[in-house]
């Protein structure tokens, strides 16, 4: 069912933001060597392409349960802090016409605050679909297209898309909603597990994983 922009529950929402966090101290585990990782986002250091080691496993698992001929593409996992940071606040300010509350919210659509982000906690993943050729199959948009370059096509259940696009985002929901995974609803791409976000969504109580600190 499509959700309108005023339907989704933002990453911003005191409803996610209330949520406590009980660090399980699980460390971050390399993605490289045991899915398949794209380098469109890599940094020098290599941090984009790590996950909580819970994630990755469960990512695994994912993986498994695709049809053949479809595989899992790691786009960007860990971001460290000030990445984040600087990524909410230029978006941030491309809402130059709202109030500074209303602007929060409005980015808040497409990128985390850093104080609840949950790529800076190695609990999230942006990610898509290719072929065993590495072709990336049509998903509607580009990862990381935004709501406005997109005109809401980024929106996971956006009406606006392809038949094609449609079945392979439903293709991917159907790998990673059973491995434990939720979506965050304004991003077709992007998928969490441990993070508050998580939490809200699963009714858990708390989250797992909070901000940590890559060392490479």
């Amino acid at each position: 069912m499509w959700q309108s922009p005023n339907d989704v529950v933002l990453i911003s929402d005191p409803r996610v933001t209330s949520i406590p966090v009980r660090e399980s101290g699980e460390p971050l585990a390399d993605v490289r060597g045991r899915l398949r990782v794209d380098h469109r986002l890599a940094d020098d250091a290599g941090a984009y392409a790590h996950l909580r080691a819970g994630l990755l496993r469960r990512l695994e698992h994912a993986e498994s349960l695709l049809p053949d001929g479809y595989h899992l593409l790691i786009v960007e996992g860990y971001r460290p802090i000030a990445t984040q940071r600087r990524i909410f606040d230029e978006y941030r300010a491309t809402f130059s016409d709202l109030t500074p509350d209303e602007a929060y919210i409005a980015a808040s659509r497409y990128v985390s605050p850093v104080e609840v982000a949950p790529h800076t906690a190695g609990a999230a993943v942006d990610l898509t679909l290719c072929a065993p050729d590495g072709t990336e199959y049509d998903m509607g948009t580009a990862v990381n297209d935004n709501p406005e370059q997109s005109h809401g096509a980024c929106y996971t259940a956006a009406p606006n898309i392809s038949d094609d696009a449609r079945a392979h985002r439903k293709l991917l929901a159907a790998a990673l909603e059973p491995a434990g995974l939720v979506n965050y609803p304004t991003e077709w791409w992007h998928w969490s597990y441990g993070d508050r976000y998580w939490a809200m969504s699963t009714q858990a109580g708390h989250a797992l994983y909070g901000p940590v600190e890559f060392t490479g």
